[in-house]
């Protein structure tokens, strides 16, 4: 399957990673005021790490699923979302993750175009990937930092700010606006629709009240 990534791909990919790794960096490092270089490093590897595997299997997601429907389909980086995302974070602390889209191309062989089905299922695959993924981070929040160590709190970082980042894809993705993923599953099936935002909104509530969290278990 990988090598279906093209080098143009990986290199979109890997310049997206970065730029959205570092608002959200930015974002969760507001909060603090001015810390130590030692802690900023901290957050951004955990941004790095957190991000990196929401945002690539999400669009890894988008591009495996239009395979299967027969069609190619490469994530393409979007260079002024790019920096608007960054300059938000920054600016106003606000992530607008839309760093570029994984674009599909209509099967050229039998001329068939994409379905409004097959486009609501593509669509639907990577915020679905991103509410799994906040399954792993929740209980890494929930069960695996005990202890007051600086690797205990390390490890508890990774679970809370993974469950928020994939939270805040899933949750953005859905919106049924512009090109966004939630517009094509609107048109494809409501239902779908409904029951996809209101899991991504929820996680997105949940993972800023980890207490409340861990009374649902």
């Amino acid at each position: 399957m990988l090598e279906r990534i093209t080098r143009r791909e990986e290199a979109d990919l890997f310049v997206s990673w970065i730029a959205i790794s570092f608002a959200f960096a930015i974002i969760f490092l507001r909060d603090l005021g001015q810390v130590a270089p030692v802690t900023a490093l901290i957050y951004l590897g955990i941004s790095l790490l957190t991000v990196g595997v929401g945002f690539i299997l999400h669009e890894m997601a988008h591009k495996f699923v239009a395979i299967k429907y027969g069609y190619w389909a490469e994530f393409r980086k979007d260079n002024i979302m790019l920096v608007v995302a960054v300059a938000l974070a920054a600016l106003v602390g606000v992530v607008f993750a839309a760093p570029g889209a994984t674009v599909i191309y209509s099967n050229s062989a039998d001329g068939r175009g994409l379905s409004r089905e097959e486009n609501g299922k593509i669509s639907a695959s990577g915020p679905i990937v991103n509410l799994v993924l906040c399954i792993p981070f929740a209980a890494i929040l929930l069960l695996g930092g005990h202890g007051t160590s600086t690797a205990s709190n390390i490890v508890t970082m990774i679970g809370m700010i993974g469950l928020q980042v994939n939270a805040m894809i899933a949750a953005f993705n859905m919106l049924p606006v512009s090109v966004l993923d939630g517009k094509k599953v609107w048109a494809w099936n409501k239902p779908v629709f409904f029951v996809l935002i209101i899991a991504a909104f929820a996680a997105l509530v949940l993972s800023f009240y980890p207490s409340s969290l861990a009374s649902l278990l």
